[in-house]
């Protein structure tokens, strides 16, 4: 049920307003106050999905609601009233974020298209929201141990920033699902998510790949391509397995985010890109400056904020989760009614040495499913365990 604040300190034009819009729509809570600071207070106290407000009042006029309201809450829509001599005052409230005006005494179809409008628009900026902070189920992380709330809990404070982040872990632990859910819950979601794995593109093309190249600058290069950084523009770039990369390739990833400028491979003309940059690896990157390997300068830039995703073995209690986890998954994916793991099953995969981790515990859940029985027992757990 849409709930609509009017603000006005002429009671006629309340009663006229309140008219209107209950007679348009018996869903429509409408509430009222009569001069802008009582506005204010009850947009504090409880949350409208629209507010008509008079621009000329006494305490507090129109302008100073909605200076004040796009302070305390942003997202909810106003409509300006004005008067006959309001009318430069109104346009220049619609610089300041309202979302329309309406001139008294107030046209009945103009008046109800706006709130349709408005309500409209709140509802789509409701949506955004709620699917923002809605993961995509392919990239969920699934666990309660503290080890893997703690990662929750980081992910929820940096996504909103445009924050550095570096992923360190082990292969297979996940630090592909941190990067992806570090993207989906910033500003950024809707911009394209660029994922780029260092360690599978041979040294003599890295450059190439992040930052494309022009027609001529290499002996296959048969015409202009743009690399994975412009593609990444006003969204994420993910760079997986960053240890890997060559240092000629560092250096350039380095003026990158220093000055958010590219150059392809063979051309020497600035492309500007805004992006942001989340890099993951299994290396021990400290050691790898001190061998010579990594540029100790990026790695500051890379690293302003540190997340470190636990290897499977360091995490024992969320296996139970992931198995019921994969096997949704896994019937889902291969039209087949979901079997159960026993008790003492679930048991002997929390005692497994995990080296492969995550990863490894979805081939073993996806292999016991296919060959085990309508349950997955013990022996089935041992007889994999025995290969």
């Amino acid at each position: 049920m849409p709930k609509i604040l009017i603000i006005e300190d002429e009671a006629a034009i309340r009663r006229v307003l309140v008219k209107i819009l209950t007679e348009e729509s018996d869903s429509y809570e409408v509430q009222e106050a009569e001069d802008g600071l009582a506005g204010v207070e009850l947009i504090k106290k409880e949350d409208f999905d629209l507010v008509l407000c008079d621009i000329k009042m006494p305490k507090m006029d129109g302008v100073e609601v909605l200076e004040a309201v796009k302070k305390i809450k942003p997202e909810i829509p106003i409509v300006m009233i004005s008067g006959h001599g309001d009318l430069d005052t109104a346009v220049n409230t619609m610089r300041l974020g309202a979302f329309d005006y309406i001139s008294k005494p107030p046209d009945l179809n103009r008046l109800l298209n706006t709130v349709r409008n408005a309500l409209d628009r709140k509802e789509l900026v409701k949506e955004n929201t709620r699917l923002k902070k809605k993961v995509s189920k392919n990239y969920q992380m699934i666990g309660d141990s503290k080890e893997i709330e703690q990662i929750k809990d980081m992910i929820e404070k940096v996504a909103p920033t445009e924050a550095r982040v570096l992923i360190t872990g082990p292969n297979g632990t996940g630090k592909e699902l941190v990067a992806h859910w570090l993207h989906q819950k910033s500003d950024r979601s809707k911009g394209p998510m660029i994922e780029v794995n260092c360690a599978a593109i041979p040294s003599e093309l890295i450059e190439s790949e992040l930052f494309g190249h022009v027609k001529g600058a290499f002996t296959s290069a048969n015409k202009d391509r743009a690399g994975k950084f412009e593609a990444a523009n006003k969204g994420t770039i993910f760079l997986d397995e960053v240890g890997d990369m060559s240092l000629s390739a560092q250096a350039k990833v380095l003026r990158a985010l220093q000055e958010n400028k590219v150059q392809r491979v063979g051309s020497d003309k600035d492309i500007k890109v805004d992006v942001r940059i989340i890099a993951a690896t299994n290396k021990d990157l400290k050691k790898e400056i001190e061998e010579g390997n990594f540029r100790e300068d990026l790695y500051h830039r890379l690293a302003v904020i540190l997340i470190k995703v636990p290897p499977l073995n360091e995490r024992r209690d969320d296996i139970p989760l992931l198995v019921n986890y994969f096997t949704e998954k896994i019937a889902d994916e291969h039209g087949t009614a979901q079997k159960n793991f026993s008790e003492k099953a679930l048991q002997l995969l929390k005692e497994y040495d995990w080296t492969g981790n995550v990863r490894e515990l979805r081939n073993v859940v996806e292999r016991l499913i296919i060959l085990g029985g309508s349950e997955v027992s013990e022996k089935d757990v041992q007889s994999f365990a025995s290969k």
